[in-house]
């Protein structure tokens, strides 16, 4: 299982952003810092192509310091890929954006010929937040859910610096599951197209294993956590999550435990590193490898019955088939 979300206007967006991606100079894609791949749209990589691309890993805030290092450390020889830790609350680091696109498209930046960036991202990643801290100014709609921006807009950052605002785009199938929960948990995916027990369950099996310590502390729990649907209902029943009689309301306790975690309340964390990915994509391939040899499996064994089909019709014709002397 795997949570998949893709409204028809993320669609539009993609054949927008296609459309408008030749007279690009360099992409600046945004991030959530809690999940440094999960939050990268490989359609976006492929639409983008040869164009270099900034990532500002978002909400760094909120973020594991130690395990965003890796991922900065993973990219760090990329010739095409930049990679900042940042914050849309913190004006040094929107400053330092200006700065980071001119080193990166260095024959662009005059009134003549200014740097034309693209902000592009999944939604509910800060796109909007850049924005508007760019510009110093409300220009783009902000909200603290996913797919708040729904059309393009082209803004003057400086004289040599334009930028153009994008809508938050998932992609039709999200292939690796584990992914698809960690989109899910952070908020990336709406709320109405998810399972919020079944979500923050995915929630508390990664907490439970790497941040378990910060479990202990926020919900003051006697011992360490080891099972989520019992973590689950002692969240419950110590945030008020009860219905008539005492009884747990799962659900409620559900949408505890993902507001803390998107709000940061649990304390910081990165959900994945670099080589638990390259593994979990090992079993994707390895899944993938295995339905298709059961599918021409399927395709070889129905030959002999088709060729027996084909034999048999053959025949009838023939024996429909005046005779002759």
């Amino acid at each position: 299982m795997s949570v998949q979300w893709f409204p028809g206007h993320m669609n539009k967006a993609r054949r927008e952003i296609e459309k408008v991606m030749p007279q690009v100079d360099v992409v600046i894609e945004v991030l959530d810092a809690r999940i440094p791949d999960a939050s990268q749209n490989p359609m976006l990589t492929t639409l983008r192509g040869d164009v270099p691309v900034l990532r500002l890993l978002n909400k760094k805030d909120l973020a594991d310091k130690k395990r965003l290092a890796l991922w900065l450390d993973h990219w760090k020889d990329s010739d095409s890929i930049v990679a900042h830790p940042f914050s849309t609350q913190d004006k040094s680091d929107v400053t330092k954006i200006n700065q980071w696109v001119r080193q990166m498209v260095p024959h662009r930046g005059t009134a003549e010929k200014p740097i034309r960036a693209m902000i592009a991202g999944i939604p509910n990643v800060g796109k909007s937040s850049l924005m508007n801290a760019l510009l110093g100014k409300r220009v783009a709609k902000v909200g603290n859910e996913p797919a708040v921006t729904k059309a393009q807009q082209k803004l003057k950052v400086t004289n040599g610096f334009q930028v153009l605002d994008t809508p938050g785009i998932l992609w039709p199938k999200i292939e690796n599951p584990d992914a698809s929960y960690r989109l899910a948990v952070t908020g990336a995916v709406r709320d109405t197209a998810i399972d919020y027990e079944e979500v923050a369950l995915a929630g508390l099996v990664f907490f439970i294993n790497d941040y378990n310590d910060e479990l202990v502390k926020r919900y003051k729990l006697k011992t360490a956590p080891k099972d989520p649907d019992d973590t689950l209902n002692i969240i419950g029943s110590k945030r008020g999550a009860l219905r008539s009689g005492g009884v747990i309301d799962v659900h409620k306790a559900a949408e505890v435990f993902l507001s803390d975690v998107r709000s940061g309340a649990i304390g910081p964390y990165v959900m994945e590193t670099p080589d638990m990915v390259e593994q979990e994509w090992q079993k994707v391939e390895e899944v993938k490898a295995k339905k298709e040899a059961e599918r021409q499996a399927r395709l070889a064994a129905a030959v002999p019955q088709r060729q027996q089909e084909q034999n048999k019709a053959h025949r009838d014709k023939r024996s429909d088939e005046p005779k002759t002397e």
